[in-house]
């Protein structure tokens, strides 16, 4: 008995019957070579036109006035108006190229494909990465160096906005230097002296009043001005900068269980350690206090600080501990800081140094 009719290929059976494909119509571009330049001309004239409104997208955040006195345009401020229509005009032009560049400019060829009910087969998986090959060809992007270079330059020049938008978040380091408010990254409104309040009351914290296993969420006594301690008003953003930053935590454990870091054996006061409230992780405000194990967990990520030593990352994605605050008392038995933080608080970020 014959063995062959085992070799005999299956044959596959379509879902439903092929209806067939109409004739293909050729496009102008497709068979006129003028059409096809005056096309690819075009296409790069939007890619063109976006870089000319990503410019002018940095020439209106430089020049329109903002604030007090602003700049207007049909009632509104110019500066939002020139800023909106500039950048929505260099990535609506993008788009309106790469839609024009397919329209009339790559391949054009109608594709069948069938549905798989499982994983491609190798072969499949061949086929398509000789797919994507063609499909790049037929794109042009290869021979096509105008169209090509000017995408690649529309795109590129849409990253200035995103730059210039970069000095919104901040001061820089030189403003800083020059600035009283103290906004920068480098330093907080702590400084020698300041008493520690308790939040949201602002009464100073009193040593003795503090018992093993407190934690209190604190601030810096310029926030609350008086006419007793003669601190200055803050105002509007300044102070939202400030509460912020200044944000602490005081902790109370038994003076043994404290392994004070290097050079940091004089900041706690008799068992009472003080540290910044914001993770050093994405910047969340933490307070969720073990006490058993002096452990302060962060409600955002679950990064864990040991607080009893130096406040190290125990676990979880932080990779810096929380900044300790040295703490001292004042005559009247008030808790108040030597200095100000000696590190940046808060998240990581470009110019601050590894530690």
């Amino acid at each position: 008995m014959s063995d062959s009719h085992h070799n005999t290929p299956a044959v596959v059976e379509e879902p439903i019957p092929n209806p067939g494909l109409p004739a293909h119509h050729w496009r102008p571009t497709d068979v006129d070579e003028r059409a096809e330049k005056r096309a690819e001309r075009q296409v790069a004239a939007f890619f063109g036109l976006s870089m000319v409104c990503a410019v002018l997208f940095v020439v209106a955040y430089f020049t329109l006035e903002i604030g007090d006195n602003f700049d207007t345009f049909a009632g509104l401020g110019a500066s939002t108006v020139a800023l909106g229509l500039s950048l929505g005009g260099a990535l609506l032009l993008i788009g309106l190229g790469i839609i024009q560049w397919a329209r009339k400019l790559m391949g054009d060829h109608e594709i069948i494909e069938m549905r798989h009910p499982a994983a491609s087969s190798d072969e499949d998986r061949a086929a398509t990465l000789e797919a994507l090959s063609i499909g790049t060809e037929e794109s042009g992007i290869g021979r096509r160096p105008l169209v090509r270079n000017t995408l690649l330059g529309a795109v590129a020049m849409t990253g200035l906005p995103a730059v210039v938008l970069l000095r919104d978040l901040g001061p820089t380091n030189a403003e800083i230097a020059n600035a009283e408010e103290g906004l920068g990254l480098q330093h907080t409104i702590w400084k020698q002296g300041m008493r520690l309040v308790r939040d949201v009351v602002g009464t100073p914290i009193r040593a003795s009043e503090l018992e093993i296993g407190d934690l209190v969420n604190a601030a810096p006594e310029a926030l609350f001005p008086t006419e007793e301690n003669g601190y200055p008003e803050i105002e509007g953003i300044p102070l939202q900068v400030q509460k912020a930053k200044g944000a602490i935590i005081v902790v109370k454990m038994e003076p043994q269980d404290i392994t004070p870091g290097e050079g940091r054996e004089n900041w706690s006061v008799n068992g009472i350690l003080c540290y910044s409230k914001i993770c050093t992780h994405v910047g969340c405000p933490i307070s969720l206090y073990e006490r058993t194990t002096h452990h302060v967990l962060c409600p955002c990520h679950q990064s864990t600080f040991d607080l009893a030593d130096s406040a190290k990352v125990v676990f979880g994605p932080a990779h810096r501990p929380l900044p300790q605050l040295p703490l001292a008392v004042d005559e009247e038995g008030y808790l108040i800081a030597q200095s100000d933080f000696t590190e940046p608080i808060g998240a990581s970020y470009w110019e601050r140094e590894k530690q």
